[in-house]
């Protein structure tokens, strides 16, 4: 995909490049993941990808399926994007990611995440792809503050056009 004259690309999270996968989240995130996190993200194919901007590692998104007896939901354990590539449809281009899959599969009832409490650029970002607060968990976050995280969630419904395009007035808006 092309932006403002940059080249955005997603690209599989593999053996070769876990390391940076785990580089990429300890810069981004203030949560620490363990070794199990990135033991899994090798084994969910499409639901784990790296973010290239020119051909840098900048970027990546990690999903699981959850499912239950009563539901079939699409959980985003890590989205993110080193702060300087920020602003260049980088997330945008994550998130449709993690979206059209959700179209190609059919059988998602929604797609959920959590959003440290503070975090209002990202909890923008998501309402503009149509993603509700549907509660706060008190205490998610262990050694972190705020400690408490908004669960965010976008629900399908029969006939819903999932994918959202975005115009050049919201790629100015777009956080990541």
């Amino acid at each position: 995909m092309r932006s403002r004259g940059q080249h955005i690309e997603l690209g599989d999270v593999t053996p070769h490049n876990i390391k940076q996968l785990k580089r990429l989240n300890q810069v981004v995130f203030p949560v620490s993941y363990n070794d199990k996190f990135y033991k899994d993200v090798l084994e969910v194919g499409e639901l784990a990808k790296l973010a290239y901007y020119n051909d840098i590692v900048v970027g990546a998104v990690c999903c699981r399926v959850d499912q239950t007896e009563e539901s079939r939901r699409l959980y985003i354990m890590t989205l993110g994007c080193l702060a300087p590539y920020r602003r260049l449809r980088i997330g945008t281009v994550m998130l449709n990611h993690v979206l059209k899959i959700c179209e190609e599969d059919g059988n998602f009832d929604n797609v959920f995440l959590h959003v440290q409490i503070n975090n209002e650029g990202a909890i923008r970002f998501y309402q503009k792809f149509g993603f509700e607060i549907i509660e706060t968990k008190k205490h998610y976050y262990k050694r972190i503050e705020p400690a408490d995280a908004h669960v965010l969630q976008k629900t399908f419904g029969r006939g819903d056009t999932i994918e959202r395009p975005i115009n050049s007035e919201e790629q100015q808006e777009d956080m990541s």
